[in-house]
């Protein structure tokens, strides 16, 4: 007789695994797993919207549902295997409370959310004490993603994942030369590995923005035309999910206007605070992120908009056109978001290695670009040459040292410096390209402005500096002039 578990259910009727919290992300993730033939249980706090859900997608037989948490918990078979896809932050600790009186040693809890790395940190070292093993998995790839195949990016308990793997493996993305799931470490690395992935798709998404901006404001292109250039360069080595979306972006119509739907867009972008959490923790580690951080501040920028819309009636612009070819522009531009995109993954790769040896966590970003290859927002071909070069090279200090990208931005230097200084020329704001260009300059220079700061550090709080011809630790007193 197979084990006999709560609410006298036999095990052969118990579900595989649980997930609480049907937003369309968790729908979309249980009617993935019921699909590749997990029987899955499902509560959530609003009792209609399970109703609804079961109602609609006509697929009682995998997928069961509880009206409390407890019949929940005791639908499913042991270790109970339990995801949560919840709002980040209080809720998920509030969820994990009400469950923990109905749990078992052992059991595992995934948090698929977007949580701030620290507090899944936080609940892996709680929850050991209560011998309950805790999951971080970051989830990327939106509501498509979840339904088809995300990217998966799971941290924490490590015996937890190998319980969980066959589940997880068989919903995610794949692509050519993988699948794009892979434990990633211990406590919060799955979910810091998720932060610098949005922090990146912060960079991503303000340069192609930046590039449609500068054809737009310099060349005059319609949004038709500008469809043509992306279409273009989605067919080569900027070939990627957001290029694709961009492309397709500038073809939709208003019916009611029949005017292009992104003319009549508010350039007022929202954001939900990743971008600002790996910024955020950059500072933290030291470790310059400009184009990402600038990305952030667009947006932030971008919310000033009444107070742009009086500023544009009275601060003074610059005066000028382009005179040049729009093909050569067009195609500088094309340079320009190509460099500034290996700019913006270097910084996110390095920030990823500072924290591996800031947290105790032995990342392998080879096997990191690939679980980005597909489902993910930022899924594009150029992952495949970063792969590339964290397997030619694991101890890579940085991506702008690779010979592939290395060549790249020395073939690409001179579009991108010309549409840098071409919009600084005309006064066209390119905060990103321009945080990239200077990033680049600054990684490439032996020697820096920096002696200067020491200085003034030292001059006016004795803070010390070190110099180049002697060894040791000085401090001088400036003002004093012989």
């Amino acid at each position: 007789m197979p084990e006999n578990y709560g609410g006298g259910k036999q095990m052969d009727d118990l579900y595989d695994i649980g997930l609480i919290g049907l937003a369309v992300m968790g729908q979309n993730l249980v009617l993935n797993m019921q699909r590749h033939g997990f029987r899955v249980a499902v509560y959530n706090r609003t009792a209609s919207k399970t109703q609804k859900f079961l109602a609609e997608k006509g697929i009682r037989g995998n997928i069961g549902s509880a009206a409390t948490v407890a019949q929940f918990v005791q639908l499913l078979k042991r270790p109970r295997k339990i995801m949560l896809m919840v709002k980040a932050g209080d809720a998920v600790d509030m969820m994990i409370a009400e469950l923990l009186p109905y749990l078992s040693e052992q059991d595992i809890l995934i948090d698929g959310g977007n949580s701030f790395f620290l507090d899944t940190r936080r609940r892996c070292g709680e929850l050991a004490a209560k011998n309950i093993r805790f999951i971080g998995m970051g989830v990327s790839g939106g509501e498509a993603g979840a339904l088809y195949g995300p990217s998966l990016m799971p941290g924490g308990d490590l015996s937890a994942y190998k319980e969980v793997k066959t589940i997880c493996e068989c919903i995610a993305a794949k692509v050519e030369d993988g699948i794009c799931c892979n434990y990633i470490g211990e406590d919060g690395a799955g979910h810091y590995v998720k932060m610098v992935h949005n922090g990146i798709e912060y960079g991503d998404m303000q340069l192609i923005s930046e590039a449609y901006y500068i054809m737009k404001m310099v060349l005059g292109l319609n949004p038709a035309e500008m469809h043509a250039a992306f279409a273009e360069w989605n067919n080569g080595d900027l070939d990627s999910y957001l290029m694709e979306i961009t492309r397709d972006i500038l073809l939709k119509v208003d019916e009611a206007t029949g005017q292009p739907l992104l003319e009549l867009v508010l350039d007022k972008a929202g954001q939900k605070g990743t971008g600002k959490w790996t910024a955020q923790n950059a500072l933290d580690l030291g470790v310059p992120v400009p184009t990402i951080t600038e990305a952030v501040f667009a947006r932030c920028m971008s919310a000033y908009k009444e107070q742009r819309l009086a500023a544009s009636t009275i601060l003074a612009a610059p005066q000028g056109f382009y005179e040049g070819s729009a093909a050569a522009l067009v195609s500088a531009v094309h340079d320009a978001l190509y460099a500034s995109k290996i700019c913006s993954y270097a910084q996110g790769f390095a920030l990823m290695q500072a924290a591996g040896a800031a947290y105790g966590w032995n990342l392998h970003y080879g096997d990191i670009a690939l679980l980005w290859r597909g489902g993910c927002i930022i899924r594009a071909k150029f992952l495949g040459q970063i792969k590339a070069a964290f397997l030619a090279r694991p101890d890579l200090p940085n991506l702008m040292l690779d010979p592939f990208f290395r060549e790249a931005l020395a073939r690409m230097q001179e579009n991108w410096r010309m549409v840098v200084g071409l919009g600084k020329k005309l006064g066209i704001p390119l905060p990103a390209f321009s945080a990239s260009l200077d990033y680049y300059d600054s990684y490439r220079q032996a020697i820096l402005s920096a002696n200067m700061l020491q200085a003034q550090r030292d001059c006016f709080g004795a803070h010390t500096y070190e110099r180049i011809d002697k060894p040791g630790v000085f401090h001088t007193d400036w003002l004093t002039v012989k």
